[in-house]
């Protein structure tokens, strides 16, 4: 096996270690939206620890992000503590009373700069906050991270609307694309394809990628225009729901159960076994 250029592997190993602790706090917590985190593993990674400028979470020209599939709010979770936005002690808390790290992700906590978890909206406030950096000649990018079911909200529509007309070249949208949500398959629930030809059609740029591929996920975002006039950008990331844990792959029921005992073990075990095998790559 051809080794990998060390930032890559850093970011493979980030992914791997955000995947523990998704299984263990959802675990601690028992809680369910397990398989929704574990998609947008890679994604939130790539994002966080490469692409965004985001170090200091109260710089006024930072990038913006937005969980608009705020029911993954673990995932996003895990990756902040593991860039010390969240100390350990906090992300102990998840799901607890009176805590800011609940299901979905509140704005009160530092990483999060709007709350969300009504899907459908997330995209709208990004192009909001995309509009307000254009008019104020700041160059900030704003990320918005979508489910492809979330695309059923016409809200979704409205903004891409918007965005594509306001030429809003500082957004930039990522969609995962797992093909499933909590009613079943999105192609039956209500069919999209071809997907990116509708973005297209709407005057997006459209780049489809790997969503666990954190190389090609760095390429491509940041090979983005984001500064010229121009318009907005849509990345489609196509991932697995459940991904590295091989008995909630493509589960549909992992939407919404937590772990057992047996359940917790063998998921670990697996995740391990990828993060001691590319360590040792």
């Amino acid at each position: 096996m051809m080794s990998r250029p060390p930032e890559v592997a850093e970011l493979e190993r980030l992914a791997c270690a955000a995947r523990e602790i998704v299984l263990h706090q959802s675990k601690r917590a028992h809680v369910g939206h397990i398989g929704s985190a574990l998609s947008v593993i890679e994604l939130l990674v790539a994002l966080h620890a490469r692409v965004m400028k985001a170090a200091d979470c109260t710089d006024p020209e930072r990038d913006r992000f937005i969980l608009s599939k705020g029911h993954a709010a673990l995932a996003l979770y895990a990756v902040l503590s593991l860039k010390g936005v969240i100390a350990e002690e906090q992300l102990n808390t998840f799901c607890g009373d009176g805590t800011l790290l609940g299901v979905h992700p509140e704005c009160g906590l530092a990483g999060v700069d709007f709350s969300t978890g009504s899907l459908g909206h997330g995209l709208s406030i990004g192009a909001g906050a995309a509009l307000a950096a254009t008019l104020q000649g700041s160059k900030r990018r704003v990320f918005v991270l979508l489910s492809d079911a979330e695309l059923n909200e016409g809200s979704v529509w409205e903004a891409v609307i918007f965005a594509a007309h306001h030429r809003l070249a500082n957004l930039v949208a990522v969609i995962d694309c797992n093909g499933q949500q909590a009613f079943g398959h999105t192609k039956d629930v209500l069919n999209l394809q071809p997907l990116a030809d509708r973005w297209r059609a709407f005057g997006w740029d459209v780049h489809e990628v790997s969503g666990h591929d954190v190389e090609e996920l760095t390429r491509v975002t940041e090979s983005l225009d984001t500064e010229s006039p121009g318009p907005p950008h849509v990345v489609i990331a196509h991932t697995t729901f459940g991904r590295g844990v091989s008995y909630m792959e493509r589960q549909i029921k992992w939407h919404y159960l937590p772990m057992s005992d047996e359940e917790y073990q063998r998921a670990i075990d697996e995740v391990t076994a990828v993060r001691d095998r590319k360590t040792s790559v």
